[in-house]
Parts: structure tokens; sequence; C-alpha cells
């Protein structure tokens, strides 16, 4: 896989956007990697449109998954 700067770039420009549009998704990460990121922990996901259709999922937290999330998080 190729490292593309310009990609990396729009990439850190729109994660500011996101963190400026959405603040409490930042601190609420941060407490999710200083106190529940562990094997075993359950991450629930859930959308709603505006319609009102729910979406929903779930996965249990493996070794893996942690360490994506450490670096993703951090």
């Amino acid at each position: 896989m190729a490292f593309n700067p310009m990609a990396l770039m729009k990439m850190k420009e729109r994660l500011k956007l996101f963190r400026e549009d959405h603040p409490k998704v930042g601190p609420f990460f941060k407490v999710l990697h200083d106190e529940a990121l562990q094997e075993g922990t359950i991450l629930e996901l859930k959308a709603t449109t505006p319609d009102g259709k729910e979406y929903v999922s779930n996965i249990r937290l493996n070794a893996n998954d942690l360490e994506t999330l450490r670096m993703i998080i951090r």
C-alpha cells in the first residue's frame, strides 16, 4: 500500500471538522480508552434515520480489536 501524504492531510482536516461538529465524541473516546477498553467489553453502535428507522450492531472486544482501537483513539 502506497503512502499518500495528501490523503493523510485531508483525513486530518476531516477529523478536525468532525471534532468541532461533535465535541462530546472526543471525551467519550477518552473515557473508553482510559476505563473501558478491555477484552470482553461490548461496544454497541446504534443509528437512527430521520424517519425513525433504527440499526443496531455490537461487538465483544478481543485482543486484536483492542490494539486497533488504541491506535485509532490515541
